[in-house]
C-alpha cells in the first residue's frame, strides 16, 4: 500500500515544525562578513596579484605548460643559450 502527503509550507514553517533552529541571522552576518573581506581585498590589489593570491598553483602551471611548450617546440629558448 502506498499513500502520498503533499504539504504545503514555507521553509521558516518546515523548520519550525521540526524544531529546528532559525540560522538565517547567522548565516546573513557569515555573509556580510565574507563579502566585505573579499570586498576590501579586491579593491586593494590589481588584477593581476588578485589572480596570483587566489590561484598561485594554476598561474604556476601555466606559466611552466608554456615553458615546456615553446622548448619542445619553437626550438631553443632565448632565455638559455
Amino acid at each position: 500500500m502506498k499513500f502520498k502527503i503533499d504539504i504545503e509550507c514555507t521553509p521558516q514553517e518546515a523548520r519550525d515544525f521540526f524544531g529546528l533552529p532559525n540560522v538565517e541571522t547567522l548565516n546573513k552576518a557569515i555573509m556580510d562578513h565574507a563579502q566585505e573581506q573579499m570586498t576590501s581585498q579586491m579593491s586593494a590589489m590589481d588584477p593581476e596579484t588578485f589572480m596570483n593570491t587566489w590561484m598561485p598553483a594554476g598561474t604556476k602551471m601555466m606559466e611552466n605548460f608554456q615553458q615546456q611548450f615553446f622548448s619542445q617546440f619553437g626550438g631553443e629558448d632565448k632565455g638559455k643559450k
